[in-house]
């Protein structure tokens, strides 16, 4: 634990602390303070985590399950221990049910490939919402044409929300999964999951809930929420790069035929057959991101140090402050205003494009993301090709929003003719 964390155990959040522990903070960009705002894209890294990989590196490194010295031992108890981190930090029965992957969109391919293409049949569904990444559509639509089965999409309203009774009736009888965010990347939509697994329950429909937006913000309990399949990325949650991890109960990985195929994901091989490795290492061949495993359970367990309610509750007021700064904005429009929300911001500017808006904050050390944030689906829902979108860290603060909206007032100024 680090020892900020160890100060805020006994004296509350405190953001000044959280903002020294992450080094990229600490700079001048365009010769302004860097203002960080493009956390839903990836997250900076604490100290604890760049420092728990450097150690492992420095004096841990060898493979993990190939060998018997000294090296290969430690880094192998390194490795294991990671896994249980992870399945301790979203309450997983089983230790076992945690597969590591390079990040939520490898997780999400995974039970694509290897659980759903083997059991769709043509005119079989996969059930998805309107507010999907593509990394949650794009799977299910390659499952689709290898196998006849159609795509069908819950849709929803202009705030951004998916209604639960249109949710349910598009659960038919040839529905074989629902794939949903936990939370949407581009309006911060909290989608009601444990509500929503309860009714593909009730029909017998299982479902894979998409959290890389949501674990960074909330705490996660996958017993509660009722779900199949869970998906995540290591970048988002102040962890590394290439590391993420895919939860599945037991029952349902145990069936599934492995994903790639190499070593370490064997039990025996000959020319004539192949026998497979237990769960979760029949579905990880060959050498996995060690590095990033424990990087990944030290960005755990700091969050777990400032504590996940704590981290919700600043990010509420973040969003609570921004928001009512934003609308202050001559000719800025916040997309959507969904009725549970996370720490982000989608908006769209009269006089200005969205890459207009992000080259001018830019030059005033302003990182925000500009784009279609990889939900064009959704995008085409309020006819934009486009948004602006800032969002917020456990080490973002008031002033800087105080300081994006400053500068959005500048844009303003710039090109509103």
């Amino acid at each position: 634990m680090s020892a900020t964390a160890e100060k805020m155990r006994h004296g509350g959040f405190d953001v000044d602390l959280i903002r020294a522990d992450f080094p990229v903070l600490h700079q001048e960009v365009n010769g302004r303070p860097l203002v960080y705002l493009d956390s839903g894209a990836t997250a900076q890294k604490p100290e604890a985590v760049i420092s728990a990989m450097a150690d492992f590196y420095r004096h841990d490194y060898a493979n993990v399950h190939r060998a018997i010295h000294a090296l290969a031992e430690r880094a192998t108890r390194a490795f294991d221990g990671a896994r249980a981190r992870v399945g301790e930090f979203i309450n997983a029965t089983d230790t076992r049910e945690i597969v590591f992957v390079r990040g939520a969109t490898e997780a999400i391919n995974l039970v694509a490939s290897a659980f759903a293409v083997p059991r769709l049949r043509p005119g079989d569904e996969i059930l998805v919402t309107e507010l999907e990444h593509h990394a949650n559509i794009v799977p299910w639509q390659l499952a689709c044409e290898r196998t006849g089965a159609k795509l069908v999409v819950a849709p929803m309203d202009d705030a951004g929300d998916v209604d639960l009774d249109r949710f349910e009736a598009r659960l038919g009888p040839r529905t074989r999964l629902a794939a949903i965010s936990h939370v949407s990347n581009a309006l911060g939509t909290v989608n009601p999951v444990k509500a929503m697994c309860g009714l593909a329950r009730d029909k017998g429909v299982p479902v894979l809930l998409d959290g890389a937006q949501a674990m960074p913000h909330m705490a996660v309990d996958v017993q509660d929420l009722g779900c199949d399949f869970y998906a995540f990325s290591g970048h988002k949650l102040y962890g590394p790069t290439g590391i993420g991890a895919l939860w599945g109960r037991a029952e349902l990985l145990e069936a599934m035929p492995p994903y790639h195929g190499g070593g370490d994901m064997i039990r025996r091989v000959t020319f004539d057959e192949t026998t497979y490795a237990d769960i979760p290492y029949k579905f990880e061949a060959g050498t996995p991101h060690i590095a990033g495993a424990v990087g990944l359970a030290a960005a755990m367990d700091y969050l777990d140090a400032i504590g996940m309610d704590a981290v919700w509750d600043h990010g509420v007021a973040l969003l609570d402050y921004a928001t009512a700064r934003l609308e202050e904005v001559p000719g800025l429009t916040i997309l959507g205003s969904p009725a549970h929300k996370a720490a982000l911001i989608s908006f769209t500017m009269d006089c200005a494009h969205a890459s207009d808006i992000g080259t001018i904050l830019d030059q005033k050390g302003i990182a925000i993301r500009v784009g279609h944030h990889c939900a064009m689906p959704l995008l085409d829902h309020f006819g934009l090709g486009a948004t602006a979108r800032a969002s917020f860290g456990v080490y973002n603060t008031m002033e800087e929003v105080d300081a994006l909206t400053a500068a959005l007032y500048k844009v303003r100024d710039l090109l509103a003719g």
